[in-house]
């Protein structure tokens, strides 16, 4: 038996798989008891979601490619908060007034679709 240790939307389960020589016939089906998920791995500290007054949503489904801003970074109208890939194409999502990033909704690699809250900020 092999344990293996796997993470799937950012639940971590221990798994066992039993190992086995090939017969040449499929494996009959076995009932596994499901694991409880373990908690995943402390991740940097982030801001309460929509903690802000002004929402940053995106203007067109993509992912997110990079992030400029942390919250408590102080941001002026036009100022870049994060880049999405669309379409192939990098795209900046800028901040729509002064303000400060009170937080960051998304993480890179994160698909977010046309809509999707991005950040908040307080103005």
């Amino acid at each position: 038996m092999k344990n293996y240790t796997i993470t799937v939307n950012g639940n971590v389960y221990d798994v066992t798989v039993e190992e086995g020589g090939s017969t040449g016939a499929a494996p009959a089906p076995r009932k596994m008891a499901a694991a409880a998920p373990k908690a995943a791995p402390a991740a940097a500290p982030k801001a309460a979601a929509g903690a802000g007054n002004l929402k940053i949503e995106a203007k067109a489904a993509g992912k997110v490619f990079k992030i400029e801003a942390n919250p408590g970074t102080s941001v002026k109208k036009g100022d870049t908060v994060l880049i999405l890939e669309v379409m192939k194409m990098e795209t900046p999502v800028v901040a729509p007034e002064d303000g400060t990033v009170a937080s960051i909704d998304v993480a890179v690699g994160d698909q977010v679709e046309s809509g999707a809250l991005l950040a908040t900020l307080n103005n």
